[in-house]
């Protein structure tokens, strides 16, 4: 199967130059690992101690931020190549000074992946959450490279555990080291026979606990907020979210404002919500020129500020889980002390039922649901208050996974 799955892989590299002539994205996913080898070969110092970093995109990016953090404090020397699959991922860390080098991976055929490692030849491979790519494996096992992988999550239906046999859990097999986030993972490993495995959680805990102890402010959104009575802060939004919330944004009183990021910034889709809200708004392009205290919904058409736009949050809604895109990340307004409202659709994403056992995760999934729990979050103070606090406690309990996970890569790194 190995074999049929890497000549499949084959003659996708060869189609998708077609596939550029279509999609931005794919245009991006092929022209950005055009040369790709002779880059690293150019571009990597012969004397350089790599660690490899593999994120597939920027949720896999956010929770190896952590573990990039301690690498640099514990391993000066060394050097940082992170790689990512998605564009949506590369586009935007392409230049970060987080790590040394920036690259895409290479599709996942046999010649790619010893092309890649014997042109990289890092010291230690490290993949995030559950990339496992075969080809690459097998070739970082043939060169005696140790593989780890980090804030693993699996669920009893994916193909690892269907078929025991199969090549993707042969791959599998091959990590030296897996750190889990949660017991059930533990125990889907072991029934495949897998005993080099911890519970070390999930990244993503440390990662949003960095974020309050950062400089948060946004001179925008003192503006905006300084006479609000509460702040409701919508991030990473998409159609179905923003029509679910806007009846309650057409009648709530006028002090409470709104601040919504959505996920995709296309100028027609916000224009067009924009024209469907009756109070006033405003847009982070144009805030220089308007006067932001009279406006009641403020919508950030650009990336980079979500993160701290929570901090001026009393209550969030993240988007994602309303429709089937996928439920985004719920663990950054949490970690502020406010409750959090999502959608209903939440395969993959355990930390939202987490956050509603510990009865600071609300799930909606319709407009009336939405009114019924803001009336109430907007209403009652204390009530609002108390589902905060316990929204900050569980992201405090839950850190730590950043120590675990470097007490495996302690046992590679020399």
């Amino acid at each position: 199967m190995l074999r049929i799955y890497s000549l499949l892989l084959s003659l996708v590299s060869f189609l998708l130059p077609i596939s550029g002539w279509f999609s931005k994205k794919m245009r991006l996913f092929v022209l950005g690992r055009k040369g790709l080898i002779k880059h690293i070969q150019t571009t990597r110092n012969p004397n350089d101690r790599i660690i490899w970093i593999h994120a597939a995109s920027l949720g896999e990016y956010e929770q190896a931020i952590p573990v990039i953090h301690a690498i640099r404090k514990e391993y000066p020397t060394h050097k940082i190549w992170l790689t990512f699959f998605s564009p949506s991922g590369y586009e935007i860390k392409k230049d970060t000074n987080e790590v040394d080098y920036v690259s895409y991976l290479p599709i996942d055929t046999n010649k790619n992946a010893k092309k890649f490692i014997d042109a990289l030849m890092p010291e230690v491979a490290i993949f995030v959450k559950y990339e496992i790519w075969p080809n690459f494996m097998h070739q970082l096992k043939k060169h005696n490279i140790p593989r780890i992988l980090i804030s693993a999550l699996f669920r009893p239906n994916q193909s690892f555990f269907k078929n025991p046999n199969g090549f993707r859990t042969k791959a599998l097999l091959l990590f030296n080291a897996i750190g889990v986030q949660n017991k059930e993972s533990l125990e889907l490993l072991k029934k495949i026979g897998y005993t080099h495995s911890i519970v070390s959680g999930d990244t993503r805990y440390d990662r949003v606990i960095e974020q309050t102890k950062r400089n948060n402010k946004l001179d925008f959104l003192e503006e905006f907020c300084s006479n609000a009575r509460v702040c409701i802060v919508c991030g990473s939004t998409w159609g179905e979210d923003e029509e679910a919330l806007l009846k309650y944004i057409q009648n709530c009183p006028t002090d409470i404002k709104f601040v919504i990021a959505p996920h995709q910034i296309q100028a027609s889709r916000i224009e067009k919500f924009r024209n469907n809200i009756q109070k006033k708004s405003s847009l982070w392009s144009n805030y220089n020129s308007v006067e932001l205290t009279g406006s009641s919904v403020f919508i950030i058409d650009t990336i980079g500020y979500l993160g701290r736009a929570y901090a001026y949050a009393d209550i969030a809604y993240v988007g994602g889980a309303m429709g089937t895109t996928g439920l985004h990340n719920i663990l950054e307004p949490a970690t502020f002390g406010i409750p959090v409202l999502y959608g209903k659709n939440i395969d993959k994403h355990p930390e939202a039922d987490d956050l509603a056992n510990a009865d600071a995760g609300f799930f909606v999934s319709n407009s009336e649901e939405v009114n019924q729990l803001l009336n109430k979050m907007v209403s009652d103070v204390v009530y609002r208050k108390e589902k905060g606090n316990n929204a900050q406690k569980f992201i405090q309990q839950q850190a730590g996974a950043t120590e675990k996970s470097m007490q495996l890569l302690r046992k590679f790194i020399k």
